[in-house]
């Protein structure tokens, strides 16, 4: 893939939280039609660089940018209000209001993301239907089960069919029927040219949904991963705590106990 296709960039990205560094020094590219996978250990620094990519949070150096058309990839503190209509994402919490129904929250995220009062019902009902929350359709979103008002998140985030979507493990609180649609919608996105980053803490579900898998420690890139590569887990665990000196790498509950690498 060319230059032109990078949707999402980071350049050099740098934030700290007082003395302690949450993302340093990092490079990141998603390109369109691809699904770039974020894996990490708790605190490795996924959510943070989400959050700095989507502007939520300022960088303390380097830039984060995203494709505007035809002006190229922007800096995202300059971004016009057209591009970011193009974008969906959910971020550590799903986009729902306790006291609208699953249907009237999903059809006002497809308003706020520019879709006309015509676009946003028909929209909003077949993303609806694509995760199986027909039944919940008029129940309030404060009545949800924790799987459910994920659910909900996805929708919002994909109702307008963005050309960018940024999920933060997806999959949380889903039970394996929900994972399933959920994979289906994100891979549909990709195929329809759409830039994915999605992050998760699961090795076996990213391997079946990711083009490209990152590996962050510490909020530094420490490596990447083949999909369909063989002992996902092990080469995971050997990039994020290296090789021991004497030559044995001992993962965290393995039962076999220390291993020759």
């Amino acid at each position: 893939m060319s230059a032109q296709d990078v949707v999402l960039e980071a350049r050099g990205v740098t934030r700290s939280f007082g003395a302690e560094v949450a993302v340093e020094d990092l490079d990141l590219t998603v390109r369109a039609g691809e699904v770039h996978a974020l894996v990490g250990l708790n605190g490795a620094g996924k959510t943070t660089l989400m959050r700095l990519l989507l502007g939520m949070l300022r960088c303390d150096s380097g830039t984060t940018c995203l494709r505007d058309g035809d002006a190229g990839l922007v800096d995202v503190r300059r971004l016009r209000p057209p591009a970011w209509a193009s974008v969906g994402h959910l971020v550590e919490t799903p986009f729902t209001y306790a006291e609208l129904t699953v249907l009237e929250t999903v059809r006002c995220a497809a308003r706020l993301h520019g879709l006309t009062a015509a676009e946003a019902g028909p929209a909003s009902q077949q993303i609806i239907g694509a995760l199986a929350l027909d039944h919940w359709s008029g129940r309030r979103t404060g009545t949800l089960s924790l799987g459910n008002r994920q659910r909900v998140g996805l929708a919002s985030a994909m109702v307008h069919r963005p050309g960018l979507l940024v999920l933060d493990e997806p999959s949380n609180a889903l039970d394996p029927a929900g994972v399933l649609v959920v994979r289906r919608e994100i891979l549909d996105a990709a195929g329809r040219g759409a830039a994915v980053l999605v992050s998760s803490h699961h090795l076996d579900e990213v391997a079946r949904i990711a083009d490209r898998i990152t590996v962050l420690h510490r909020g530094q890139v420490v490596g990447t991963l083949p999909p369909d590569g063989a002992d996902l887990e092990r080469a995971f665990f050997a990039m994020v705590y290296g090789a021991e000196a004497d030559g044995h790498l001992e993962l965290p509950g393995d039962p076999a106990g220390p291993r020759r690498t």
